[in-house]
């Protein structure tokens, strides 16, 4: 199995970007019903929800090769979540 190319710090931004905006998009209708979890995101569509952020990043990890995901805790506070809140590698 051939590992995938190690992503740019450019297209981790944009993918960053892109999930985030995406996701903000959607925050009104998700806080009806998955407020507290945490939403993991990939090409600016939501994977799943989990209880929490480690959760959510265990299972991109395991579920995306190319490590191309981000994690966001859905709520109407800002959150950073440090390295959870941006795709990670």
């Amino acid at each position: 199995m051939v590992k995938p190319a190690r992503p740019t710090r450019e297209s981790i931004q944009a993918a960053v970007d892109r999930n985030y905006e995406a996701f903000n998009k959607q925050l009104p209708e998700l806080l009806k019903a998955h407020q507290g979890q945490f939403a993991l995101l990939r090409n600016e569509e939501i994977q799943g929800f989990f209880p929490s952020a480690r959760e959510a990043a265990q299972h991109g990890e395991r579920t995306f090769d190319d490590g191309l995901f981000s994690v966001q805790e859905v709520t109407d506070e800002a959150v950073d979540l440090g390295w959870f809140s941006h795709v990670s590698y």
